[in-house]
């Protein structure tokens, strides 16, 4: 089964004034808030006639904003998107157990108010017979004619898949009917993963199971789905 990926990717300001900084044995003649901020600073000893520097104050967050301090970047807004792999495999179905399989894809969104992933496609086809997509989340079960999707960790029918992977400053999560441990649903056009604000990496695990009946037709299965990032403002 393949996998395709599309990627869609006021105020005002015043001057304020302060008394020069000195000290009984040292004076900063001129001061200024920001990167270079010492401008020919001199004593008899000392002497400094440029300072430039970033100062880090590590990662500052609130429910719908995100700031990490270091190096002077662009502004400019960014979306990087990436499917780690591009087809899965099932192996035989039976009647008597669960058929899985597991990909990933990672998520990176700068400077945007987030994003959100959704999924088009089909679940297996034969032919003219399509194996029946779960619609609301449910459990697998053996027997039953069904496939379905998950983001997140199970332990049924199996272990399976993992929770989404934030690395380094990540907020993205799994979407509702995508979030639960061992329920699987799968509704093309769903959403089924969301970041609410700027977000470092995050890796989504996404996990497939099928069932079949013993009515289900033999014969090669196949299916295939589009996952669209698109940032949101």
């Amino acid at each position: 089964m393949s996998v395709v990926v599309v990627c869609v990717v006021a105020g005002t300001a015043s001057a304020a004034f302060a008394d020069t900084l000195k000290s009984p044995n040292y004076q900063f003649e001129e001061s200024a808030l920001g990167g270079n901020s010492i401008l020919d600073t001199h004593s008899p000893d000392y002497q400094a006639s440029t300072s430039a520097g970033i100062l880090g104050i590590g990662n500052s967050a609130s429910p719908s904003f995100q700031i990490n301090a270091g190096n002077t970047t662009t502004n400019d807004p960014a979306l990087a998107f990436a499917v780690n792999s591009s087809s899965v495999s099932f192996g035989d179905f039976s009647p008597g157990s669960t058929a899985t399989a597991t990909s990933s894809f990672q998520v990176l969104d700068y400077t945007s108010y987030g994003y959100v992933v959704q999924i088009f496609g089909t679940a297996p086809t034969n032919g003219a017979h399509t194996i029946s997509a779960i619609t609301s989340a449910t459990t697998p079960h053996t027997g039953v004619e069904q496939f379905g999707i998950n983001l997140v960790a199970n332990t049924l029918p199996t272990s399976l898949g993992f929770n989404p992977d934030h690395g380094q400053f990540g907020v993205g999560s799994a979407y509702t009917g995508y979030n639960t441990s061992n329920n699987y649903q799968f509704n093309s056009g769903d959403t089924v993963a969301s970041a609410p604000k700027s977000s470092g990496q995050t890796t989504y695990t996404m996990s497939y199971i099928v069932d079949v009946s013993s009515l289900t037709p033999g014969g090669n299965y196949t299916g295939g789905q589009t996952i669209l990032c698109t940032g949101t403002y």
